[in-house]
């Protein structure tokens, strides 16, 4: 009895350390924010923290509208239509997912600009001398910063959404047919409806990434409250007002995830799957097939395969110049800190959300949510809230060394690859909590019962019944992680130590001085690195 009573104080300290270990950065964040307001955020509120807003309200609606509008009937498409080539349309849609935006940023600055291939030619063919000669859209945009990011984030929409589709009555829809719907109509009026909350939950989701982007609006020259922050840290060195800023947009973000939570309470709609063993399906004509392959070749073509091969073209026609020691190690760079991200991540979701099965209290319900409210937090405002604890840290330490007669170690914990570690795990944990927790929910209690009573300990329960069959759930949210940290920009930019460089900061570097074919070869390897648990992930859902 004692030691039962032992092991589940462990587990209470061990969850509720862990939750507070990874909320450590936001309540650093608040409390910086309190500092009194310095003259450099008096100005900022004064003179463009409006700008900065509105912008940031515009680029996130636009995503979400034009994401709606590609990846709910991509899903539909996808989900309830049979034509020539939907295998390989239903995981080749997902491969945009791989591509960070920032490149895709990248390669259209570089076919659209002026001095790009499309206005060269429309310059030769039409004999324009001269810019003020024609009009041609900026890139360098609001819009086109929605764009690029709609293309991008659209996989969210399409993923959760298809899913939810797959799971849909065919008799529901069959009803509306003898109605006299048409399946243009019963898509509007009965699948949308029924996949309302998919559709909400995913554009949440876009909406979170839209607000958090930071190279690509940076690059766009798109002033939003993401490059405000990091404008205001290294521009004016001024890391409370970069706080204030960053409580503002953490404010909004938790904000809409409120509103989010209480539209999906409102109108539930359920679906019973066991009413119909009928798979619903339409059989496209010729002509329907034609369009639905259209429809799905370009939004594959603008998403991914136009930047892939503009990568690629440069990757080859630069690779003596790109490929050398240095891009090597931070090739391993990266593979080192993502590798120790999704490690880290898992291990902690796996003890939380075993606490929470062992003993199903308040308090390991608060931890999950705690420690899962890090994803939310964009890169550049968790890479100022783990600065923040890691300085007073390295402060201390040295003050102790010092006091001892010892060298002082300097700045042994913000210096070093530990911050952007840290600043990873932190925000990631949330996707490994995300898969565990759904993964546990199909797993019977039952099984708990029969093993405790045959004598089995709860760390033998954990390792004998329930990791063999969570382990799958966890090897995709481990590779998810993988793949964001690989992928990951800001919090790496502002926290990487000197001489110290990851793929991502190598590939902005060479881009953001117009050197896009010097950094092909790393982006490809980044978008590489991202096919893998994209292909595995479209697998179980099909399997689903």
């Amino acid at each position: 009895m004692f030691s039962a009573c032992k092991q589940l104080c462990k587990i209470h300290i061990s969850t509720l350390l862990i939750a507070l270990v990874i909320s450590v950065p936001l309540i650093s964040i608040a409390i910086e924010a309190l500092a009194p307001n310095s003259d450099t955020f008096a100005h900022i509120q004064q003179t463009v923290l409006a700008d900065y807003v509105i912008n940031t309200c515009l680029l996130a609606l636009g995503v979400s509208v034009l994401v709606i509008c590609i990846g709910v009937p991509l899903a539909w498409i996808i989900a309830v239509c049979d034509f020539r080539f939907k295998s390989f349309f239903q995981w080749a849609l997902v491969l945009p997912l791989a591509m960070p935006a920032y490149i895709v940023a990248y390669t259209y600055t570089d076919l659209f600009d002026y001095a790009g291939p499309i206005q060269t030619s429309l310059r030769s063919w039409f004999g324009w001398q001269s810019a003020s000669d024609y009009y041609f859209f900026d890139i360098r945009s609001l819009p086109g910063a929605i764009v690029v990011l709609a293309f991008v984030l659209y996989p969210y929409v399409y993923l959760m959404v298809r899913a939810g589709f797959l799971e849909q009555q065919a008799n529901l829809t069959h009803v509306a047919r003898t109605l006299g719907y048409s399946p243009l109509k019963s898509f509007f009026k009965v699948s949308v409806p029924i996949a309302r909350n998919a559709i909400i939950a995913s554009t949440a989701s876009v909406l979170m990434e839209s607000i958090a982007d930071f190279a690509t609006v940076k690059y766009f020259a798109v002033s939003t409250l993401t490059t405000a922050v990091y404008d205001t840290w290294l521009g004016y060195y001024d890391l409370a007002a970069a706080a204030k800023l960053s409580v503002i947009m953490v404010a909004g973000i938790f904000v809409l995830l409120y509103f989010e939570r209480i539209q999906n309470g409102k109108k539930q709609t359920h679906n019973d799957a066991k009413l119909s063993a009928h798979k619903l399906s339409y059989q496209l004509n010729k002509k329907q097939s034609i369009a639905a392959i259209g429809f799905c070749s370009l939004i594959l073509l603008l998403s991914f395969v136009v930047p892939l091969v503009i990568l690629a073209n440069y990757a080859i026609d630069y690779f003596a110049q790109a490929w050398n020691n240095e891009l090597v190690q931070f090739t391993l760079n990266s593979l080192l800190i993502a590798g120790l991200t999704a490690a880290i991540s898992i291990a902690l979701a796996l003890v939380l959300n075993f606490s929470l099965r062992i003993k199903p209290i308040k308090l390991h319900k608060s931890s999950l949510k705690l420690a899962s409210s890090g994803y939310a937090i964009p890169g550049t405002v968790m890479a100022i809230g783990v600065l923040i604890p890691l300085a007073f840290l390295d402060n201390q330490i040295n003050q102790v060394a010092e006091s001892l007669n010892l060298t002082t170690p300097g700045l042994l914990l913000s210096g070093s690859f530990i911050a952007i570690v840290f600043a990873h795990s932190a925000r990631f944990v949330a996707i490994a909590n995300k898969g565990i927790e759904a993964s546990y929910g199909k797993v019977s209690p039952s099984l708990d019962m029969v093993a405790k009573t045959m004598g089995q300990s709860s760390y033998k329960i954990f390792r004998k019944v329930h990791l063999p069959l969570i382990r799958k759930s966890v090897l995709v949210a481990g590779l998810l992680i993988f793949v964001e940290s690989m992928k990951e920009l800001p919090a790496a930019l502002l926290l990487r130590p000197f001489d110290f460089q990851t793929l991502p900061t190598y590939v902005f570097q060479y881009a953001s001085t117009e050197q896009l074919e010097i950094a092909a070869l790393g982006a490809i390897v980044i978008v590489l690195v991202g096919l893998v648990p994209l292909i595995m992930i479209n697998r179980s859902i099909e399997q689903h």
